[in-house]
């Protein structure tokens, strides 16, 4: 495969999850040869037993579950009933990252129901569940720091139901200034915000704004076209190439993460979207 990573300036990771099991079904070798080939740096949320198969192809994992069951941003930070399941269950997967060299646990603040997984149950208000999940980072970013782990919380949309994975109606944390005000909260270097530019895009806009806004508390960094959680190709809205640019600007370290859903031949969409992002 053609190499495609020239100036290498923006550090690039593919997804597993959104190449294995969705409408694609590639086992580990294939996207970890593809990146290899790519010339990407890291292939991310990686389920544990695979992780070995990333170091035989000399590539990093940029990002580690939770170690939730699935889907892992239902039970969250912000309800105090998950609260002992979730540090728990996080604090393992830190160890297992902070064992293999992975620098970041993902963490979500979950769905706004006191009952996760019922809707009419009642609902927490913003303001609790953002002291919920202060409280409950505040206690993983200690254990975090002593790994040298960071926890990176997401941001997700609630606008498109039209797939489970292109959005989530009813997660608390659709408003990327509500969960960058619980990063502030914390203030622990290990406890940082998982930027998707895709889900920005879809709820707040204003992207390249915010990035800037939210230079020093960017932990991670994740593409996908709008709308559709597909391509970064001109059939969405977003100016990737003006994007990382901007990422540069801010002198942002981490990985992006090409966090689509393809829905053409992969191999080529992959192609196009690290081209796109591999700016001078």
């Amino acid at each position: 495969m053609e190499r495609v990573v020239r100036n290498g300036r923006i550090r690039q990771s593919l997804v597993y999850w959104c190449l294995n099991g969705t409408d694609w079904n590639w086992d580990i070798d294939r996207v970890c040869a593809t990146a290899q080939g790519l010339g990407c740096e890291s292939v991310e949320l990686v389920p544990p037993e695979l992780w070995p198969t990333l170091r035989r192809y000399g590539l990093q994992n940029a990002l580690a579950f939770n170690g939730m069951p699935d889907p892992p941003f239902r039970k969250g930070l912000n309800n105090p009933r998950y609260h002992d399941e979730v540090i728990t269950r996080t604090k393992a997967a830190i160890d297992q990252a902070a064992d293999f060299g992975i620098p970041n646990v993902i963490a979500f603040t979950g769905f706004k129901w006191r009952d996760a997984e019922d809707p009419t149950s009642e609902v927490i208000p913003p303001a609790e569940g953002a002291a919920n999940s202060v409280k409950a980072l505040s206690k993983l970013g200690s254990y975090a720091a002593t790994k040298n782990v960071t926890i990176c919380l997401e941001h997700l949309n609630t606008r498109d139901s039209s797939h489970p994975m292109k959005g989530h109606p009813g997660y608390q944390g659709d408003d990327i200034d509500y969960c960058a005000d619980i990063i502030r909260q914390v203030s622990n270097a290990h406890v940082k915000l998982l930027f998707d530019i895709y889900h920005v895009s879809v709820m707040n806009g204003d992207v390249i704004r915010r990035l800037r806004q939210y230079r020093d508390i960017i932990g991670h960094i994740h593409t996908a076209g709008n709308p559709g959680r597909g391509e970064l190709d001109d059939n969405q809205e977003i100016n990737y190439p003006a994007v990382m640019r901007t990422l540069l600007d801010i002198g942002y370290k981490g990985f992006v993460g090409q966090e689509f859903i393809p829905v053409r031949e992969p191999v080529a969409s992959l192609r196009e979207a690290v081209s796109l992002c591999d700016v001078a």
